[in-house]
């Protein structure tokens, strides 16, 4: 489970794509020694360049040796969080050898609490990172040469928890009803919120990143993952009942695959490698999460195995959709992206929405 106050932080992440410049574009990577102590050297001045060897016959009844097979291709992987169900796919591409049938190996840098994942795969640190669409949309309004290639969610897990015992029958009931509702109101769903229904018959207080308070007050509203605070606050005994923001109309892809525009230009095929491992990987761990999940387990100490369970299964209906039984595992889709960058538009985040079709360029 993530710890409280980092899960508030990571929240803010998009908010600090503002306040953290863009890394320079990365230099490009050093080209190998120019010679290696194995290389001929040249014929004297003037002389004839020397027959070549006829190749010797293979000895009687031995067989020609097998062609080696090319070195994998080293990437690198940012996550924006540490290690949990939301990235099982990753590890389990991983494990089950899917990168590798690629021809590829794959690093995953574990992530947290203020690492720029964006600006890491704009300036070439990494090859491939995780974010979330909106995120995606004001980096590019921004100037970031990234592109997005495979959304893990389609339904965003962002949602607004309440005690059950207050009878709310969604997001609408919560914000009528007073109390208090903890919520970092600078982020694009809480200003989408606040604009539908307004804030002004609740109590407003900064989201602390726990369940504590969420648990000993029963007046106590909270932001929170539906795949993560809601099943903290349940095994500590509370009531929680939790209702998803893409249900007010607010749903944008979440953990979506990036690369650098540069990368896909010159190498689109390592990228649908990359895209065609993914996708087993995902199908793997929704088929049978325990492997992947005992890796992350061992990276992640703060979460106990029967969390990492509870948490793959409440995630499995915000991955698996009827549109991706018919399209696939990781299907973005224009109009998704458009309506998101409209309303991003309308809520002051973006100037105005950027052009699609360029955003899309390696997705569709």
């Amino acid at each position: 489970m993530h710890s409280r106050d980092s899960r508030r932080l990571a929240l803010q992440r998009l908010a600090s794509l503002v306040a953290v410049p863009l890394f320079a574009p990365a230099c490009s990577r050093s080209s190998s020694p120019e010679g290696d102590g194995r290389s001929p050297a040249p014929s004297a001045q003037g002389s004839a360049p020397a027959a070549p060897a006829a190749p010797a016959a293979p000895a009687q009844g031995a067989s020609a040796a097998p062609a080696q097979a090319a070195p994998a291709a080293k990437v690198k992987l940012a996550l924006n969080w540490v290690p949990e169900p939301e990235f099982g796919g990753f590890y389990a591409a991983r494990e089950s050898g899917a990168f590798a049938k690629e021809g590829l190996e794959v690093e995953i840098l574990g992530g947290g609490a203020g690492v720029p994942v964006v600006q890491m795969v704009a300036g070439g640190q990494v090859d491939f990172g995780l974010s979330g669409a909106d995120e995606v949309l004001t980096a590019r309004a921004r100037g970031a040469d990234v592109l997005p290639l495979f959304a893990v969610f389609q339904t965003s897990p962002q949602a607004i928890m309440t005690h059950e015992s207050r009878g709310a029958k969604g997001i609408a009931d919560i914000l009528s009803s007073g109390g208090t509702l903890a919520i970092e109101p600078g982020l694009p769903y809480a200003a989408y919120l606040k604009k539908k229904y307004g804030f002004n018959k609740v109590k407003v207080v900064p989201y602390d990143g726990g369940v504590a308070r969420f648990v000993a007050d029963k007046d106590f509203s909270q932001q929170c993952f539906i795949t993560a605070e809601p099943i903290a606050a349940k095994r500590k005994g509370s009531d929680p009942a939790a209702f998803l923001v893409a249900s007010e109309g607010f749903n944008p892809y979440v953990v979506v695959v990036i690369t650098r525009a540069a990368l896909w230009k010159e190498n689109p095929e390592r990228v649908r490698a990359f895209i065609r491992a993914t996708r087993e990987g995902w199908r793997s761990y929704l088929h049978d999460p325990t492997r992947a999940n005992e890796v992350m387990a061992k990276l992640n100490t703060s979460m106990d195995a029967e969390t990492f369970v509870a948490a793959a299964e409440a995630q499995r209906p915000l991955i698996e959709t009827p549109e991706t039984k018919e399209k696939g595992l990781g299907v973005m889709t224009r109009e998704r992206w458009e309506t998101l960058a409209k309303q991003l538009a309308d809520l002051g985040v973006l100037e105005k929405a950027p052009p699609i079709d360029d955003l899309l360029v390696a997705a569709l």
